[in-house]
C-alpha cells in the first residue's frame, strides 16, 4: 500500500517523504480525523516529527489536492483523503462524529444552485447534523418522537 501512496504523491509532483507517507496513511486508515490525532498516529511511526512538519504535510497534501480539509460550523479542522466526488458529512451534535454522505440523488444535483448569481460552482459544501446511533439513547429516542 505504501506503493499506492508514493504514487499519489508523485502524480501531483511532490516529494516522496517519510512525513507525507506517514500522514497520508494515518487519513487512509482513520477518516475525518484532526490534526491532534494525525500528529499522534504519525509520531507512533515517526517519534521525532514535530507539530510544524505535520501541519506542513498537511497544507501541502490539501493544496496538492490529495487530502480535503473539513471544518464543519463550531468544529474544529478535520482531514480527509476521500477527494475529487463531491459527497457531503453528517456531523453528530452530541459527539462531533463525522460520516461521509453520498449525494442523495443523480449526478450530484447539489451544484445546480436555484440561483448561481453567475457563478460557475464546481463544488458544494453540504453537512447534515443529527445525532449519531452511539449518541442516541432511549430518552434522545422518544423525545425526538415527541417533538414531529
Amino acid at each position: 500500500m505504501t506503493a499506492d501512496l508514493e504514487a499519489q504523491l508523485r502524480a501531483v509532483s511532490l516529494r516522496v517523504t517519510r512525513p507525507r507517507l506517514a500522514v497520508l496513511a494515518a487519513l487512509r486508515d482513520h477518516p475525518h480525523i484532526d490534526t491532534d490525532a494525525v500528529i499522534a498516529l504519525v509520531r507512533a511511526d515517526l517519534p521525532a516529527v514535530s507539530h510544524q512538519a505535520v501541519y506542513d504535510v498537511l497544507r501541502a497534501l490539501t493544496d496538492a489536492g490529495l487530502v480535503r480539509r473539513i471544518q464543519p460550523a463550531g468544529a474544529i479542522a478535520h482531514y480527509e483523503s476521500r477527494v475529487g466526488d463531491n459527497h457531503h458529512h453528517v456531523v453528530c451534535r452530541s459527539c462531533g462524529a463525522i460520516a461521509d454522505v453520498d449525494c442523495a440523488v443523480g449526478h450530484a444535483p447539489c451544484l445546480t444552485a436555484s440561483d448561481d448569481h453567475g457563478f460557475v460552482i464546481d463544488e458544494a459544501e453540504v453537512v447534515y447534523w443529527g445525532v449519531c446511533p452511539s449518541c442516541l439513547t432511549p430518552n434522545t429516542a422518544s423525545s425526538e418522537e415527541g417533538s414531529t
